[in-house]
């Protein structure tokens, strides 16, 4: 039996270029399980494995490693920092116990640290915080750590203080302790010492250490009443309702070093050990039924408990597709057999792994708190549940967003053509922000994602890893549709053809429904005029129409439909009737109602240099912008605004452009918003002109 105690599985993540991977190589180092640290900027980190991460030095996928730290097992998943591939961060955090959330000490929160906070707080993963890069210029710990409260609202609780900064940052005090850790220049992470602080920062350790005693013992109320009394808790005291308190997302233990240089990491993995949950000590995942409803019944942490895991991931390579689990409950062999509950399908187990970024380990079965990889599942995709064939039950799933941006792709050839199939389907599979669709009418295929730079690289996946040539067509934006007037209106429809025929009448209106709020039905049918078993087809036959809008097929949004009266025949109705009825008069009353354009709106922050703030903005308003707001910082000034998504194509080259390479941007949707007359008149002319072509 595993003790789970010693278990901690946990995420690494944060924005672009804070520092993930390079900590990631660092605790693996550390940890003795690498012995040559790869760096990011020479394409050789461990857990950026794809030769686009190697490339671009981003992380595109989550990776997961394990490693043994003071007699404890981590189990750890770095995550891409970028905004196109923030699901790769959701899906890891909704499996993970805790997190490591690591800022850029000179950029301090950045956009997508942001987005990620946010995930980790829907998910409730504690967390600890480790301020990076404090050997750069610009860099400040306690502006980090001011940001951190006020940008996120989360409340950092100060472990150890930054002893020099920038270029003479030597090491950290632990203020528990008060105890300074040393590191000499050699860049190894053993070779420091541990020696009293130095004697100017001594009110500063005390006015710190202070506030985290207080922060600590407000866990504990017997000893909050002695320390009052003026009698200071022992340490492991302390420790204990730090980690109480850290369970309890109350705060979150900060931290500080440079991964790059070796410095500081041994506390934060201390940290992780010391206050992080193990999996016990979680919230249990919810059981659901099959509408994805709760059940009240949850996912106890045990080993004991029948058999339930959580398949997070799907990765195919060499040998076949990897299918990424975290085991809530029960254990399991090689060999066993467990059950889909999504198919409702069996499945054996032929092979189980436990990963090391894209190496392997065999093993022979696995337990409550495990994250392993079950290799050549057939039918298992993101978010399904693997549970004990005799004790079925469903782990609460995940839910993506839908894509905002498609790209139309062709095949160079009839060979690519019979292997592109192959290809999407393995990278759908693994990818669930990603969907394909095919266009009827021209055949053409159409890839789905989240911005461009999603779309760029799953193109050069297919081309380098599937060995697919593709012709790609220029970026659409995914426009809707919907209504702004209220139309009273009448459907009869009639089809006699010898024998018994087809008769439903049906009176409704249509009206515009609240935003975010979809389509929504509603029958005031009195004395049976339309009998009840017909309500669910009229339903239907608009729903099903709903994807197709009156003014450029694109789907229709935020309408209400309300079925006031209508008649029917003794013998000639049936659902069929009234389900063709209803999408007859969708396509009869849309273009009554006032039928509009919509396109999505996404949030943008941009960092600029001081000297170019004007450029950019003037910039970010020639394509429709909206300016929200602008923060100056120590090196640069974050201007948060709204633009149209069909405005922001090809808009990192124009910013760097503006800014001499030192501008960066991050853009994720916000909402649907009307489309101006002449863009909406630009986009049903082009609609048009290709359905025009295709004929």
């Amino acid at each position: 039996m595993t003790d789970l105690s010693n278990y901690r599985n946990i995420g690494i993540f944060a924005h672009v270029d804070a520092g993930k991977t390079t900590t990631t190589e660092r605790i693996l180092k550390l940890t003795g399980k690498v012995h040559k640290t790869g760096e990011v900027h020479d394409g050789e980190a461990t857990t950026d494995f794809m030769d686009q991460e190697r490339e671009r030095g981003i992380t595109i996928q989550s990776a997961a490693t394990s490693c043994q730290w003071n007699g404890h097992r981590l189990n750890i998943i770095d995550t891409p920092g970028h905004v196109d591939f923030t699901i790769e961060v959701y899906r890891s955090l909704k499996v993970l116990d805790g997190g490591v959330g690591v800022f850029c000490g000179s950029g301090g929160v950045e956009p997508q640290s942001e987005t990620n906070w946010r995930y980790a707080n829907d998910s409730e993963v504690a967390r600890v915080i480790f301020v990076n890069k404090l050997d750069r210029m610009g860099a400040d710990f306690y502006r980090v750590v001011g940001q951190v409260k006020n940008i996120l609202a989360a409340n950092p609780l100060v472990m150890v203080l930054p002893i020099g900064i920038e270029e003479d940052f030597k090491g950290v005090v632990d203020l528990l302790s008060r105890k300074a850790y040393l590191w000499d220049d050699s860049g190894l992470p053993e070779n420091f010492e541990v020696v009293e602080p130095p004697a100017d920062m001594a009110d500063k350790i005390e006015e710190w250490r202070e506030k985290l005693i207080e922060t600590a013992v407000e866990q504990d109320d017997a000893l909050m009443e002695k320390y009052l009394d003026g009698e200071e808790p022992s340490i492991d005291d302390i420790k204990r309702c730090i980690r109480k308190g850290t369970i309890a997302l109350d705060f979150f233990p900060t931290y500080c070093g440079s991964a790059f240089k070796n410095k500081g990491i041994q506390l934060v993995l201390d940290a992780v050990v010391d206050f992080l949950p193990n999996p016990t000590e979680v919230k249990p995942q919810p059981l659901t039924d099959e509408e994805g409803n709760e059940t009240g019944k949850f996912a106890i942490v045990n080993a004991s408990e029948p058999f339930r895991a959580l398949a997070f991931k799907i990765m195919d390579d060499r040998f076949g597709a990897l299918t990424f689990v975290r085991v809530y409950s029960g254990k399991l062999n090689k060999g066993d057999t467990v059950l889909n509950t999504f198919t409702g399908k069996n499945e054996r187990i032929g092979r189980i792994v436990e990963m090391h970024a894209n190496d392997r380990i065999e093993l022979d079965g696995c337990s409550a708190g495990d994250i392993v990889a079950f290799i050549g599942l057939k039918n298992v995709q993101t978010g399904h549940t693997l549970c004990d064939p005799k004790h079925p039950a469903t782990l609460e799933p995940m839910i993506f967003p839908d894509p905002v941006i498609s790209i139309a792709v062709a095949p160079k050839d009839k060979a690519a053509s019979e292997k592109l199939g192959i290809a999407i389907g393995k990278m759908v599979a693994e990818d669930p922000s990603f969907r394909v669709e095919t266009d009827e009418d021209s055949g053409e295929t159409i890839l789905k994602g989240m911005g461009e730079l999603h779309l760029d690289i799953k193109v050069d996946i297919l081309k380098r890893t599937h060995g697919v040539e593709v012709i790609v067509g220029k970026p659409q934006v995914a426009y809707r549709e919907t209504i702004t007037q209220r139309v009273e209106d009448s459907y009869t429809h009639k089809k006699q053809s010898g024998g018994s025929g087809q008769y439903a009448k049906i009176d409704y209106i249509i009206e515009p429904g609240e935003p975010g709020s979809g389509y929504v039905f509603e029958s005031k049918v009195t004395g049976g005029n339309v009998p009840r078993e017909f309500w669910p087809a009229i339903e239907k036959g608009f729903k099903l129409s709903m994807d197709r809008g009156v003014l450029a097929g694109f789907p229709c949004l935020d309408f209400k439909v309300v079925l006031m009266d209508g008649a029917f025949h003794a013998v000639d109705s049936s659902a069929i009737a009234y389900e063709i009825a209803a999408k007859a008069a969708y396509r009869q009353t849309m273009p009554k109602a006032g039928p509009q354009m919509m396109e999505p709106i996404m949030k943008v922050d941009v960092f600029s240099p001081e000297d170019n703030v004007g450029d950019v903005i003037g910039d970010l308003n020639r394509r429709r912008g909206m300016i929200q707001g602008q923060e100056p910082g120590p090196t640069g000034v974050r201007i948060k605004a709204q633009c149209p998504l069909s405005e922001m194509f090809g808009y990192i080259g124009d910013l760097r452009t503006m800014t001499s390479g030192r501008g960066q941007f991050s853009m994720e949707f916000d909402h649907y918003s009307q489309c101006p007359k002449n863009v909406a008149d630009a986009v049903i002319k082009e609609t048009q002109e290709r359905e025009a072509a295709k004929k």
